[in-house]
C-alpha cells in the first residue's frame, strides 16, 4: 500500500494518543443516552481529524493509514453501545445454527410459542424491532451465523467475530483505495478523509455496521472495473449488493460505460449470483416477508429526514395527519426517477467521474429518504474521496447531533438539530458546487 515511515516530529503520535483515548472512550465507556459525553468526545475526534489533514506530511501518510487501521481494531472487544442492532444480528445468527431461517418469523412468534435453543426473553427484551422481520442479506447473515457458531453462548464473543469481518473488510478497503485514487489520479493523501473519519471508526467498526462490508466489495468491484475484469467485478457487486441493498442504485450508471451489450452480461451474472447467494434463504415466505420489513422502511420509520419533514409537515396542514403511507413510496419512486435521468443525461460518461455520479446517487437517496441513521453517511464520506466535494465530511460530523434524540427521559427526536444539520450541510454544499473556484483537474 505504501512504505512506513516513522514520523521524526511530535504531532503524529500526539494526534494518535488523542484520537485513540477519546475513541476508546466513546467504545467503552459511553452510553447512547449519554449525550453530554458524545457530543464532546466525537467534536474532540473531529478537530484533530481535521488538523491531521492540514498537518500531515506527504511521508506520513502511511503512519495515519495505519492509525485508522488501528482505531477500528482498538474497538475489536466493545459491545456496541451506540446502536443496539447486535442483539438482532446474534437472535438471526442463532436461528441459523438451529436451523431456522431468520426470514420466516417474527421474533415475536417465538416469544409466544417458544423460544428455540440459544433464544430467550432476556435476548428477546434486547431487540429493537421484535415486530418487524429482518432486513438483513446473506453476507450479513453468514457473518451472524459464523460468529453465533464460534461463540454460541457469548454476545460478547459473538462480537468480536463480526467486528473481526468487518476489520477485515475495512483493511481491504484500506488497500483498495490507494490503487483507485492513484489510477483515477488523485491524492494518494485521501485516503486518510475515509482511515481516519470518526464517524465510520466509531459506527462501521464499534457499532459493527455492515456497510463495511457494503464499501469494500463495492471498491473491489470499481478496481476489477478499471483493470476490464468484467466477470470478477460483476462478483463483487453482488456480494455489495449482498451485504446491503444500496448498491443496486448505482448499477443504471454502468448502463452507458459499460455499454448495452457488456452490460447486459454484467447484469446477469449479477443477478445469478444474487440468486446463488439468496438461494438457502428463500422459501414460500421470504418475499412476502423481506418485502414486508422493506415496505415498513418506507412507510413507517422515521428518523433525521430532510424533504420527507417538510413534506410530512406541509400533509399535515393540508390533512391533519402524518401522510408517510403515501410520501414513502413517491419519493422512493423520486430516488429511482432521478438516478435514471441522471443515467441518461449524464454528459461524457466516464469511469474517472463515475464516483461523482454515486456521490450524487446516494445524495439523492438520503435526502428522499425517510430514516437517515448516522452511518448512512458513510458512503457520500467515500465517495468524495475521488470529487473536489467536502461537504460530506462535514454531514459525517454533523450528523452525530442526532444522538441527542436518546438523551431525553423519553425518546424523541429533536427537529432543531435536523433542520441545523441539513441547512449547514446545504450551504457547504452550495458554497462548494456555485461559490468555491474550480481547481483545474479535479473531477466535479
Amino acid at each position: 500500500m505504501f512504505a512506513l515511515a516513522w514520523p521524526k516530529r511530535p504531532f503524529p503520535y500526539l494526534a494518535a494518543a488523542l484520537m485513540g483515548t477519546a475513541v476508546w472512550k466513546l467504545g467503552y465507556q459511553t452510553a447512547q443516552s449519554e449525550f453530554h459525553l458524545i457530543a464532546p468526545l466525537f467534536a474532540a475526534l473531529f478537530l484533530i481529524y481535521g488538523a491531521i489533514w492540514k498537518q500531515a506530511q506527504e511521508e506520513e501518510v502511511a503512519f495515519f493509514t495505519l492509525l485508522g487501521w488501528l482505531l477500528r481494531l482498538l474497538l475489536l472487544f466493545s459491545i456496541p453501545n451506540l446502536s443496539d442492532d447486535i442483539y438482532r444480528f446474534v437472535w438471526d445468527g442463532r436461528l441459523l445454527l438451529q436451523g431456522f431461517n431468520p426470514f420466516d418469523h417474527l421474533p415475536s412468534y417465538y416469544a409466544e410459542n417458544g423460544f428455540p435453543p440459544g433464544l430467550d426473553q432476556s435476548l428477546y427484551d434486547r431487540l429493537n424491532s421484535p415486530g418487524y422481520f429482518t432486513v438483513y442479506p446473506p453476507v450479513a447473515q453468514f457473518t451472524f451465523a459464523t460468529a453465533c457458531w464460534l461463540f454460541p453462548n457469548s454476545i460478547l464473543g459473538s462480537s468480536a467475530i463480526m467486528k473481526l469481518f468487518v476489520l477485515a473488510f475495512e483493511t481491504g478497503t484500506l488497500v483498495l483505495l490507494p490503487k483507485l485514487l492513484r489510477h483515477w489520479q488523485f491524492p494518494r493523501r485521501n485516503v486518510l478523509l475515509y482511515a481516519l473519519n470518526p464517524l465510520l471508526i466509531v459506527e462501521l467498526t464499534g457499532n459493527l455496521h455492515f456497510e463495511a462490508g457494503m464499501i469494500f466489495f463495492l471498491l473491489l468491484g470499481l478496481w476489477w472495473i478499471v483493470r476490464e475484469k468484467w466477470t470478477w467485478s460483476a462478483t463483487a457487486m453482488a456480494l455489495a449488493v449482498a451485504s446491503k441493498l444500496l448498491p443496486l442504485l448505482f448499477l443504471p450508471l454502468l448502463i452507458r460505460r459499460l455499454g448495452w451489450n457488456r452490460s447486459l452480461r454484467y447484469f446477469a451474472v449479477v443477478g445469478l449470483l444474487l440468486l446463488a447467494l439468496f438461494l438457502p434463504l428463500l422459501n414460500g415466505a421470504f418475499w412476502g416477508n423481506f418485502g414486508s420489513s422493506l415496505n415498513l422502511y418506507f412507510q413507517k420509520f422515521e428518523f433525521n429526514a430532510s424533504v420527507y419533514y417538510l413534506l410530512r409537515w406541509v400533509g399535515h396542514q393540508i390533512t391533519g395527519y402524518n401522510l408517510i403511507h403515501q410520501l414513502g413510496p413517491i419519493l422512493a419512486t423520486g430516488t429511482l426517477l432521478t438516478i435514471l435521468a441522471m443515467t441518461a443525461f449524464e454528459e461524457h460518461p466516464r469511469w474517472r467521474n463515475l464516483p461523482a455520479q454515486m456521490l450524487f446517487a446516494i445524495c439523492t437517496y438520503l435526502a428522499l429518504t425517510t430514516t437517515v441513521h448516522p452511518w448512512y453517511a458513510s458512503l457520500p464520506v467515500l465517495f468524495s474521496l475521488f470529487t473536489r466535494y467536502r461537504f460530506p465530511l462535514l454531514w459525517s460530523y454533523l450528523i452525530t447531533w442526532t444522538y441527542i434524540n436518546y438523551s431525553y427521559p423519553e425518546y424523541q427526536e429533536n427537529l432543531w438539530v435536523v433542520v441545523a444539520e441539513y441547512a449547514l450541510v446545504l450551504g457547504f454544499f452550495l458554497y462548494e458546487r456555485f461559490a468555491q473556484p474550480l481547481t483545474k483537474g479535479k473531477v466535479v
